[in-house]
């Protein structure tokens, strides 16, 4: 079946147009364009700010011009992963989507669902002419993945919405009213490359097969990071003289890191107890992460590698960085409140590199494991940076707007309670709300499951029900 023909097919048409744009983070030109050219081609009130938001304005129908201005957002950008054996460029491909079942996915890339289908929805409502609405003002922000710029640089008095409705959240019977902030930690450190040691045999060593996923939401779920179990295979290891050639590892700030690839020079004997390290990792993660593969090559000789002494500052570093939940909420039962991901590990040609994303509810508590993060690599001497600072959304659970929302979804399916939460993951909603204090803001949408991995999909039957929630919603806005 194609995705076009799937229902509610002005959803899902909207969302196949937009997927045949290439928008990774930071690279949004040509989705900007395209959001232009669709609030023109409607005759509606079109701007672009000067970072690349784009905000189109579409009157109330009638009958609803005196309800209270709603703000609708999404983001534009996407995460842009593949796996290792897909042929695939984002730069100038669209993505190429299939149906399984219940589910949209796409070949070997991350689907663009996370954040492509609040924007094709919010294009939906633009382009209808059947939908009660009251004033809308679409809000498409750029740069949401890498660094929130977009809501973070929004030009101020463009909107005059008191509700804002953010599509961005990924189970369709889940309401965020609140949200973690975050900083990056980046490391950095030169050395100077020393000869392999003598004896020594040169071997690629491949870590593939986990699962990834969303660094924020999956947290807690335990999946498997590539960067430290490449760490756990060559931690300790200098009885076999071994030394690091290089190492690739993780993809995206915020995805839990899926591959890691290295080369390394070490005595054959490694081999040895490289094969009960692998057994046992592999046991570990038998159950969230059952397709982790870890293979090792002999491979042609290196000449020049990272030191011995290099090599045991930077593993030692590896694995005395926190990775994964740091603490949980005293607040809200199952939250997870402050963590830390690994998510880039790079060796080459004299440089070490490690790029890291913490995340927490509690101002505080961001900044607390931020130092634990930055502290290892503080003491083997790299260079630390801290950055990209973003806050996090407080919850409101006396919002006027949450009440409606509650309300009608009980009315719309069988009475079932929704679940009313925050969520550990960075949504625009605090930084908007800091650019327009005052907005009553709320966070939903359909369920998506994989989100920054290949393994991303969203659920076809969600979609019509979030679909359906949304139009009821706006129908229902008071005045």
């Amino acid at each position: 079946m194609n995705v076009r023909d799937l229902e509610p097919k002005i959803v899902w048409n909207h969302f196949s147009d937009l997927n045949a744009v290439p928008r990774p983070s930071k690279k949004e030109e040509r989705v900007i364009k395209f959001m232009q050219d669709f609030g023109a081609k409607l005759a509606l009130d079109t701007y672009t700010d000067a970072i690349g938001n784009v905000i189109i304005k579409k009157p109330a129908t009638a009958g609803m011009e005196d309800r209270q201005t709603v703000i609708i957002q999404s983001h534009l950008d996407m995460v842009h992963q593949k796996n290792s054996d897909t042929n695939f460029d984002f730069d100038t491909q669209g993505i190429e989507m299939y149906v399984d079942g219940d589910w949209v996915r796409a070949n070997g890339t991350t689907l663009g669902a996370d954040n492509g289908m609040g924007v094709a929805a919010i294009m939906a409502l633009l382009s209808s002419e059947d939908i009660a609405h009251p004033n809308i003002e679409a809000l498409f922000t750029i740069d949401e993945e890498t660094g929130m710029t977009g809501a973070m640089e929004l030009e101020k008095g463009l909107l005059k919405g008191t509700i804002l409705l953010n599509l961005d959240t990924e189970d369709d019977d889940e309401f965020s009213i609140g949200c973690a902030g975050g900083i990056d930690t980046n490391t950095t450190y030169k050395y100077a490359q020393a000869s392999v040691i003598v004896g020594s045999q040169t071997y690629n060593i491949i870590v593939n097969g986990l699962n990834g996923g969303h660094s924020g939401v999956q947290i807690n779920e335990e999946l498997g990071n590539a960067n430290k179990i490449m760490n756990r295979l060559m931690y300790g290891c200098e009885e076999y003289s071994l030394q690091i050639v290089s190492i690739n590892g993780g993809s995206l700030r915020n995805a839990i890191p899926r591959e890691s690839f290295a080369t390394i020079a070490a005595t054959p004997a490694y081999l040895e107890e490289l094969e009960q390290r692998v057994k046992d990792i592999k046991e570990e993660y038998s159950i969230q992460d059952p397709n982790l593969s870890i293979r090792v090559e002999a491979t042609s000789q290196a000449d020049q590698a990272m030191s011995l002494e290099d090599t045991i500052k930077v593993t030692t570093a590896l694995y005395a960085v926190h990775n994964g939940v740091f603490r949980y909420s005293r607040a809200i039962e199952g939250l997870v409140e402050t963590s830390s991901s690994l998510a880039r590990v790079i060796v080459k040609e004299g440089e070490f590199i490690t790029q890291s994303l913490q995340r927490s509810s509690l101002e505080s508590g961001k900044y607390d494991v931020a130092y634990t993060v930055a502290a290892p690599f503080y003491l083997m001497g790299c260079e630390v940076q801290q950055k990209g600072d973003y806050p996090g959304w407080s919850p409101n659970p006396t919002s006027p707007i949450l009440d409606i929302l509650v309300a009608k979804y009980k009315e719309l399916f069988n009475n079932e309670e929704p679940k009313v939460m925050a969520i550990h993951a960075g949504l625009e909603c605090g930084l908007l709300g800091k650019r327009y204090p005052g907005l009553d803001m709320i966070s939903f949408g359909p369920t998506i499951k994989g989100a920054h991995s290949p393994d991303e999909r969203c659920g076809i039957k969600s979609t019509a029900k979030f679909w359906m929630f949304l139009k009821e919603i706006l129908a229902n806005v008071p005045k």
